[in-house]
């Protein structure tokens, strides 16, 4: 932890201007079904969990505590109660098992990062001795340090930012080593769209591109794409931008594109501003087909948007809830009981996937819980780093020491108002 509080409280506030939003509702209710868990076992759900930022109750005994904050309220709230419901989904099956017992206590950080240096407050105080971190990338680059100076382990479901899990300024020399990722980095979403698009050019020859430039998320995958399509010979025709200053009226960047001849048109950017494009191309006529990353993911449940513009849209997710496999589908199952009816998105699932992996670990290490955080720390980087995870969201999955994870994306594509796999 830094040494004096009110010194991380101002660097928070100064991360929260430089770091924007990454990636990556309804109300509770008991799983109906038995679930497939990722270690092959079969769990079911246990209790409801309790009210937002009050633990998930343990099964009996002795409990490791478990810690995360993400945005249950404002307009980034459909990520951070994902996140919330199914790790406690995960938590309440893992507890069901037997043996080694979790107990969770998820806060609001509303997206804000001296909010969520005020949540780790709350966290520590509370007895944490592991973490899902943050949600989203501008409170997970606030609080990094705090975790490893307090030397507990975190693993973000989806705060993707290379500044999550690097304490230097170019993001690339010094890793904290105690703080990891579930999610795909912005460069590697970059990367991933550039080899999709170049190997499926059946979709279209002409690129657009439209991004948020004072957003780190944007950027960052927008950066690695642009590099990456002119190695790989991809014609990009045009290049718009936009910050929170104009984020409302996108006709002028779609007229561009349109003159330029773009039939494709990416969006490195979040379902809001991307709901608000598919709007205007749609007002104007101009239907290219869209192609956007993980922080689209969400676009279906945005309140007052009209779904059917999204048809045809394409996506890369590490998860595809329409999977045939049962530990999908039981899932997105016990899921949708518990979320009225919501189909799980990949934030959803790899939050799922962090507490599963964290179970993994901490029983091959042979965490107890009465433990300090400092030797489960060890323990657990000992295991991230050696183990391979087979989840949800990947298979054979891995991890540097950096913190960054190994695993292949899936292309997805929006139909009849569901996302759907998209098969070679």
């Amino acid at each position: 932890m830094k040494k004096l509080f009110k010194k991380v409280i101002s660097a928070a506030v100064a991360a929260s201007m430089a770091f924007a939003l990454s990636a990556c509702g309804g109300s509770s209710g008991a799983a109906s079904a038995p679930s497939q868990a990722p270690d092959g076992g079969t769990d079911s759900g246990a209790a409801t969990a309790e009210a937002e930022g009050s633990p998930a109750p343990a099964a009996s005994g002795a409990t490791i505590k478990i810690g995360g904050s993400g945005p249950l309220t404002g307009p980034a709230a459909v990520y951070g109660n994902a996140v919330k419901a199914a790790a406690e989904l995960a938590v309440e099956e893992v507890n069901a098992k037997g043996g080694l017992q979790f107990e969770l206590r998820f806060e609001d950080d509303a997206h804000d990062a001296e909010k969520a240096v005020t949540a780790y407050g709350v966290l520590k105080d509370w007895g944490m001795q592991a973490s899902l971190a943050t949600v989203t990338s501008a409170p997970g680059a606030a609080v990094s340090q705090m975790y490893q100076d307090d030397s507990i382990f975190a693993i973000s479901p989806s705060g993707s930012s290379l500044a999550v899990i690097y304490a230097d300024p170019d993001n690339s020399a010094n890793p904290y080593g105690n703080v990891f990722q579930m999610c795909f980095t912005d460069p590697n979403q970059g990367i991933a769209s550039a080899d999709y698009l170049a190997a499926h050019t059946d979709i279209g020859s002409k690129i657009a591109i439209i991004y948020k430039n004072d957003d780190n998320y944007s950027t960052g995958i927008y950066t690695k794409f642009k590099s990456e399509a002119d190695a790989k010979g991809l014609e990009v025709v045009y290049e718009g931008t936009f910050d929170d200053s104009n984020a409302q009226d996108f006709s002028v960047q779609l007229g561009k594109a349109q003159s330029a001849g773009a039939d494709i048109v990416y969006l490195p950017i979040y379902y809001d501003p991307a709901s608000l494009i598919l709007t205007q191309a749609n007002q104007m006529g101009y239907k290219p087909v869209f192609f956007g990353v993980d922080g689209m993911d969400g676009i279906l449940t945005l309140e007052g948007f009209d779904t059917s513009l999204a048809e045809g849209v394409y996506l890369l997710t590490p998860f595809s809830a329409d999977a045939s496999d049962d530990l999908t589908k039981n899932f997105v199952e016990n899921y949708k009981a518990r979320m009225n009816g919501e189909i799980p998105n990949q934030f959803a699932a790899d939050a799922y996937d962090c507490i599963y992996s964290l179970h993994q670990a901490a029983e091959a290490a042979g965490v107890t819980a009465d433990m300090s955080s400092a030797d489960i720390c060890e323990a657990l980087k000992g295991q991230f780093t050696s183990m391979t995870f087979n989840g949800l969201t990947g298979q054979n999955v891995t991890w540097s020491e950096s913190g960054e994870v190994s695993k292949s994306p899936k292309a997805v594509i929006i139909k009849d108002g569901a996302y759907v796999g998209v098969e070679d």
